[in-house]
């Protein structure tokens, strides 16, 4: 079944929120989607469906507006991939969590799920990442074979839902991995995602900050920030 499409939303993320209550980051979100306590597919495949962290994460959601929160098993070998499919196919809005971006492309890869999640995408179903899941929803990462040889760094392709690169709450520290991303794909511009903000990304492809601005990086001077 189609449903209007609210969008996909590349969230950063506060870990200075915990236990501070609802989120109204995400209850804007929830409000922009339109839908009235949506089920939620909760896509934990970066921190290998870790269940403490779905639990928080999934009071977090449902304080900011969502209905029932279902977690998508994908990362056991003996993972119920029927459950799985059903999940996705049957949610309001699909939910993509944090954890290692490698680690969560290498699972959805392995299961099919990434082609199931693009899939669903093309119906028009909304979407949020957050952290280490909204660098996966947009198109590469990077990886360094060794991390203290910034010559190892190389792309992979992640989802590519949202056709952009970008980081997350990095702001501190200058974006650096966004900087090596960016030199790499000889890109014309990423987007830094602050702590407490996030991107929404259109079904047109435009894009609008919410709740701070969003930085836009490029190789040579940075470009003027997306603004809430």
């Amino acid at each position: 079944m189609k449903r209007a499409d609210g969008g996909l939303f590349l969230v950063a993320g506060d870990p200075g929120r915990r236990g501070r209550g609802k989120d109204p980051l995400l209850e804007m979100i929830f409000a922009r989607i339109g839908r009235t306590r949506p089920r939620v597919a909760y896509v934990g495949a970066a921190s290998s469906d870790n269940r403490l962290f779905f639990l928080w994460i999934a009071a977090l959601l449902k304080k900011a507006g969502a209905g029932e929160v279902g977690l998508v098993p994908l990362a056991s070998r003996r993972a119920d991939t029927a459950r799985a499919r059903s999940l996705l196919e049957s949610a309001d809005v699909v939910f993509v969590s944090g954890g290692d971006v490698e680690l969560g492309m290498r699972i959805l890869e392995r299961t099919g799920a990434d082609v199931l999640l693009k899939g669903i995408r093309a119906q028009e179903r909304p979407f949020i990442g957050m952290s280490a899941g909204s660098i996966m929803l947009a198109a590469q990462w990077v990886r360094w074979v060794d991390p203290a040889e910034d010559a190892t760094a190389a792309a992979f392709p992640c989802l590519g839902l949202a056709p952009l690169l970008c980081d997350t709450h990095a702001e501190k520290e200058g974006w650096p991995e966004l900087r090596t991303l960016l030199r790499l794909r000889a890109a014309a511009v990423g987007y830094g995602i602050p702590a407490g903000g996030a991107l929404q990304v259109a079904a047109d492809g435009s894009l609008a900050a919410l709740g701070r601005p969003v930085q836009r990086i490029a190789l040579g001077s940075d470009l003027p920030e997306l603004k809430p």
